[in-house]
């Protein structure tokens, strides 16, 4: 097991009817700044509940966050935050809302002409002196935002990723319930991400952390378990609660403390949905079974133990065993019917260089746990994406 720092300060509220406690969270003379995407929190009334167990505190809403949270709408946020001296940002929503106000928490303490730096850091995590104190009440399971001090936002159409610790939201209600009203597609979705999550953590070569490992076995099992009961029965409480844990889980650094990453994936499936406005979550599928059969030889190890320990597959070569697990994998994504090929979505070979381009462009060359997945194998794994 590789050395390692493991902090997380997020107060987790989960389970049904436990909105009511954000009276208990939030200071009395508070100033709030409730954020969310208007098309979905107004809809399902989710904005006045929490509005209600804010009870007699200053509330300002902000509702202008869509999917990809853009730069440009969010200076909006942190002006209104500057202007009304808030106290406390709440975030009500997915990945997406909680990525946004952890961005507005940064920039509301600095100057305009720093905004923008905020987002130089990508995946290496850089502390600043304050930001504003933020909680977010969950409406749909997938990035773990509520529990880690990552975010990604869009800066000029590319998005842009950070990890601040001071971002780390102080509280996040996890209610099922709040959770029911979602599309079948975002269910979809928020699997996949959460499932993939995982697999960046865990499929890249042994070190012996046989805790970390064991974690992430039992949250793919879990998926694969609930996560298409949640997709087909929307009233299958239980199964929901399995599923919201799993994602948070996913994400909240447990299970990627002493390990190696490899968040290829990720990296060039943003990019999917730079240029095509792809759902993140289905960038994601598109790209990881290609990439494991391009890297099977350097996943080898960790590719046997995942057919073995999370598929059951036992039986035939190692060989077998891992076209098989890569081939059941990529079906369990398909089973949410979502689509894993690049020519499904319309996107040729002029799409394929668009992807490199833009990688080559932000200094992406180098990718994978091992530092030695060029833009040359991206393309290939691109092509067998197709």
């Amino acid at each position: 097991m590789l050395n390692f720092d493991f902090y997380n300060p997020t107060h987790i509220v989960f389970g049904r009817d436990r909105l009511a406690e954000l009276d208990k969270l939030v200071p009395e003379n508070a100033t709030v700044l409730v954020t969310f995407d208007s098309e979905y929190a107004k809809m399902f009334d989710t904005v006045d509940k929490v509005k209600a167990a804010l009870k007699n505190r200053r509330v300002i809403e902000f509702g202008n966050i869509q999917a990809n949270p853009k730069y440009e709408s969010l200076i909006e946020a942190v002006e209104i935050a500057k202007t009304n001296q808030v106290d406390l940002l709440l975030a009500v929503g997915g990945g997406s809302v909680m990525d946004a106000t952890k961005f507005i928490a940064m920039a509301a303490t600095h100057t305009e002409r720093e905004y923008s730096a905020l987002l130089s850091h990508g995946f290496t995590p850089f502390s600043i002196d304050e930001a504003l104190p933020l909680g977010c009440v969950v409406t749909l399971p997938a990035t773990g935002s509520e529990m880690n001090m990552a975010g990604v936002v869009t800066l000029n159409g590319q998005k842009m990723a950070f990890m601040c610790p001071q971002v780390f939201p102080a509280f996040s209600f996890l209610d099922p319930e709040l959770t029911l009203t979602l599309p079948k597609s975002q269910v979809a979705n928020g699997v996949v991400d959460a499932y993939i999550h995982v697999i960046e953590q865990y499929l890249t070569y042994p070190v012996n952390a046989m805790v970390q490992d064991r974690i992430a076995e039992g949250i793919m099992k879990t998926l694969i378990e609930v996560g298409p009961v949640t997709y087909n029965d929307n009233s299958n409480v239980e199964a929901r609660m399995n599923f919201i844990w799993s994602a948070t889980n996913a994400q909240n650094g447990i299970i990627g403390v002493g390990v190696p990453h490899d968040w290829s994936t990720h990296i060039i499936g943003h990019e999917l949905t730079s240029l095509f406005g792809i759902a993140h979550g289905r960038t994601l599928a598109i790209i990881l079974p290609s990439l494991l059969r391009e890297r099977k030889e350097q996943k080898r190890e960790k590719l046997l133990q995942y057919a073995e320990r999370v598929w059951g597959i036992e039986t035939g070569t190692d060989d077998e065993k891992i076209d098989l697990v890569i081939d059941k994998t990529e079906h369990f994504f398909r089973s949410f019917d979502i689509n894993t090929k690049l020519s499904e979505y319309d996107i040729d070979e002029n799409g394929i260089e668009q992807i490199v381009g833009n990688l080559d462009r932000l200094g992406m060359t180098a990718l994978s746990e091992r530092g030695d997945l060029t833009l040359d194998i991206v393309k290939k794994i691109l092509k067998a994406a197709m």
